[in-house]
């Protein structure tokens, strides 16, 4: 077929429910959004397959995404994942080989559909986008590109369940409490039926939290080299478009993407959060449903748009501001690089002398330090997902509880672009240590902004895979890359590393308090990848402005809201950090349906005991029509002893305000190398 591009869109129809049949007998919910003029079929297809319910969960994004791209010629299917939302089955895990097999014949039944050219292509962000990878990666012959969003091609160290070989005490018990409520709820009795509570009980008594297999995988191992594409590239012909944010946690693998893939392959970086970047913040958010058009026009239709002949990496290059919890626009500029990675790009390197970073090592002094429990409390979360309280905030509390060494202030303002890298020579007192490293911008009148950050567990200095303990007192040399970042520093800026052997609660601490040394002087240095100009950068025009479809009609009955609250005891040293998010209470027109949302996740440390660490996390979640009322809550608490973490989950289900069901879960999972 031959196809023209538009000017204008066209009208929609929408299948609220169609069944897509599996060979096992399972069947998968889906709703789909194509032109209602029939002249305009058979068109491609775009496909978003996820486990966070299409009638509820995403519904309001996705009426304005995939009914735009819809209006623009193509059928768009969103997909509730085996055992979430309205489909059958059960949900055992993320991307399980199951999930996999499942794409491989939904992606068959969309390209048989008597609507459908045989061209299909895949969108998703966060979990949508993973599984959009891992398909890829099985080479079906329908799929010919995808837009991968806030994903990672490294499941073990880009998620949000370890980091640099650290558990992620922020984020690990926290979303491992959320996919258990989620697989807790019930499908939709319009679309199940009679045998919606029959669905429902099976989920509930079927259920079990993800966390006790997490925790039960310490390294890197086959659990997490299934479903990482960066084990094998090469696996992926079909074309990646990968997309992501400097103030996402997910953004290591788009130049990694870039520079491993051998199949055609592009980037975009922005100021985003975990968030689509037309709605994104901090802004400038973009027209990028016109963006996501020009891709599929490309590669689904053949329209020849020149999207393949600009800069494969497109990247905001953010400036200093004062930091602040939330920051809805964050000013800097589009640059491009015509290739990644970049050949032009050079490196600066600084050396660490008795607090100062220095082009020239000067001294061969041993700096020391205690980890302090409490210090990570200027972190924000680990993933802000556009909330007011994500953002990290000024770093000088923290920086004063770590090891810090700064630049002189600069001449004349510098770029960086890529991954910093700390070589570093150390001693610990423990077998089992951690190092939290942080670069930060120091302005002329004091303030600290975070700019990029990691974790090393170093009993993983060698390899993840087999950790090998410290020899307290034995310097050690290692190497931590921070995570990848674009940056301008000011003139008269500094640049800051601070150290230290804790951050809570990003890392879980080490089972015994810390005491570190650093080497200075030509032992230790900061290497900084310096970005230097691209004639990209002067033939790049900006993006357009945002579009989308209308959105559902909805009436807000409680607005959402969010708060971060800090405890401190002074009289025990005593730290409780409470972050409540209220995503309230809104009623859906269409259908009625009315959803609502709170969640409370709370991080404890006592100072000097590291085995006091502790993690809450709760989460109700609400959903009701007329009389049919449905309320799911959860209770999750993680800690741990020298030797095990314990953890114990609690899940009850409401009809109306009768429990008619609870089950709890209560493990003790042996600590390793952690």
């Amino acid at each position: 077929m031959t196809y023209k591009q538009r000017t204008g869109p066209l009208a929609v129809k929408v299948d609220k429910n169609t069944w897509i049949p599996l060979s096992d007998g399972t069947k998968l919910a889906a709703r789909i959004w194509m032109p209602k003029a029939l002249e305009e079929l058979p068109v491609p297809a775009v496909l978003e397959y996820l486990p966070y319910r299409k009638n509820d969960g995403t519904a309001f994004r996705d009426e304005s995404m995939h009914s735009y791209i819809a209006a623009h010629g193509y059928a768009c299917i969103r997909v509730d994942i085996r055992g979430s939302g309205d489909s059958d089955g059960l949900l055992h895990d993320e991307y399980l080989p199951q999930e996999q097999q499942d794409a491989l014949e939904v992606l068959t039944w969309i390209s048989s559909q008597p609507w459908c050219t045989g061209d299909v292509g895949m969108i998703g962000i966060s979990w949508g986008g993973f599984n959009g990878l891992q398909t890829a990666a099985l080479r079906p012959p329908e799929l010919k590109a995808i837009i991968t969003l806030c994903s990672a091609d490294d499941r073990y160290n880009d998620d949000c369940h370890y980091m640099g070989g650290c558990v992620l005490g922020s984020d690990m018990l926290s979303w491992a409490s959320v996919m258990l409520a989620y697989n807790g709820l019930p499908p939709d009795p319009t679309v199940a039926g009679d045998q919606w509570r029959d669905m429902w009980f099976h989920r509930l008594e079927n259920s079990a939290p993800f966390i006790d297999q997490w925790l039960k995988h310490q390294q890197l191992d086959d659990f997490w080299k299934q479903g990482s594409v960066r084990e094998d590239y090469s696996s992926i012909a079909c074309a990646v478009y990968a997309v992501g944010g400097w103030t996402d946690p997910y953004t290591n693998s788009i130049p990694r993407l870039l520079s491993g893939l051998s199949s055609p392959s592009k980037g975009l970086i922005g100021p985003w959060q975990h968030q689509f970047p037309h709605s994104a913040v901090p802004g400038p958010a973009i027209g990028f449903l016109q963006e996501c058009l020009r891709w599929w026009d490309y590669w689904l239709k053949g329209i020849d748009n020149g999207i393949m002949d600009e800069p494969q990496l497109r990247l905001w290059m953010p400036e200093g501001i004062p930091p602040q919890p939330f920051e809805a626009e964050w000013p800097g500029r589009w640059v491009a690089e015509e290739k990644w990675p970049a050949a032009n790009n050079t490196q600066q390197v600084y050396y660490f002398n008795e607090g100062h970073l220095t082009e020239n090592p000067e001294t061969d002094k041993v700096a020391k330090l205690q980890g302090c429990q409490i210090t990570g409390v200027t972190a924000g979360t680990w993933c802000p997902n556009g909330n007011s309280i994500g953002l990290p905030i000024d770093q000088r509390a923290d920086d004063g509880l770590s090891l810090c060494f700064t630049s002189a202030p600069l001449h004349k303002a510098v770029e960086i672009l890529g991954f910093p890298q700390i070589e570093l020579k150390i001693t610990s007192d423990q077998p089992n240590a951690l190092l939290s490293v942080r670069l930060c911008d120091i302005a002329p009148d004091g303030y600290s902004r975070l700019i990029s950050w990691g974790l090393l567990n170093l009993t993983h200095r060698e390899s993840h895979e087999t950790p090998i303990p410290l020899i307290p007192g034995q310097a050690i040399d290692t190497t931590i890359q921070l995570n990848y970042t674009a940056y301008r520093l000011p003139e008269g800026h500094r640049w800051r590393i601070a150290i230290s052997p804790t951050y809570w609660p990003h890392a879980w601490p080490s089972p015994i308090q810390v005491k570190m040394a650093l080497y200075c002087g030509a032992n230790s240095r900061l290497i900084l990848p310096i970005r230097s100009p691209s004639k990209a950068d002067i033939t790049l025009s900006s993006f357009a402005k945002p579009e989308h479809a209308p959105p559902l009609e909805s009436e807000w009955l409680r607005l959402s809201e969010s708060s971060r609250n800090i405890q401190f005891d002074v009289g025990t040293v005593y730290l409780c950090m409470t972050d409540r998010f209220d995503e309230g209470r809104r009623r859906i027109t269409e259908c009625g349906l009315t959803t609502d949302s709170v969640v409370v996740n709370t991080y404890s440390i006592k100072e000097g005991e590291p085995l006091s660490a502790k993690v809450e996390c709760s989460r109700q979640i609400e959903l009701s029509r007329g009389d049919w009322v449905v309320r799911v809550k959860t209770n999750s608490t993680m800690t741990s002893d020298i030797n095990s973490f314990h953890i114990t989950n609690i899940l009850d289900a409401y009809e109306g305000s009768t429990r008619v069901f609870t089950k709890s879960w209560t493990s003790s999972i042996h600590r390793g190398f952690v």
